[in-house]
């Protein structure tokens, strides 16, 4: 298979209380309101208008905290068997690309401010993309292995697996 090299700038980077990934919370569905920040460089500033019109945004970051030792299995947060790693949120990853959809409380300049969030201080961001409910939420939809999770554990902050 031939791959070609991909490399990415740096778009800005998101600040947030979470200086680890241990404790932070496993999903934007969980990390109760948390506030987080996104600083862009100056010269983004114009991409920002007419995003303060959408109620929330996806964004596209580096798990920047995550070092290059994946594995093609994991065991994920939310179940005690192995599973595929595709199959899983787990940051470590072949690309280490991670996303989030947070609520957009505000837009001053080139600062996004937004909640919700359950990403590391710190955290180098790649892209931002409106989240559009009749684009992004598909009528009929499954959760694999997650709607079957016997986990019980309701575990909902990270701990050291993907670190």
């Amino acid at each position: 298979m031939d791959h070609s090299s991909v490399e990415y700038t740096p778009i800005g980077t998101i600040h947030t209380d979470f200086e680890t990934a241990e404790g932070m919370p496993i999903q934007p569905s969980v990390a109760d309101n948390a506030p987080g920040a996104v600083e862009f460089d100056a010269v983004y500033e114009p991409a920002l208008s007419d995003l303060d019109g959408f109620s929330h945004c996806i964004l596209l970051y580096q798990f920047h905290d995550s070092d290059d030792d994946y594995s093609t299995t994991v065991k994920p947060f939310l179940d005690e068997n192995e599973r595929g790693l595709f199959a899983t949120r787990a940051p470590k990853r072949p690309n280490n690309i991670g996303l989030s959809i947070v609520a957009i409380d505000s837009i001053d300049g080139t600062e996004l401010t937004v909640s919700g969030i359950d990403v590391v201080d710190g955290t180098p961001l790649l892209d931002v993309k409106p989240f559009v409910p009749e684009f992004d939420v598909p009528d009929d939809t499954e959760s694999g292995w997650i709607a079957k999770s016997e986990d019980g554990t309701g575990r909902t902050r990270a701990d050291s697996r993907f670190r």
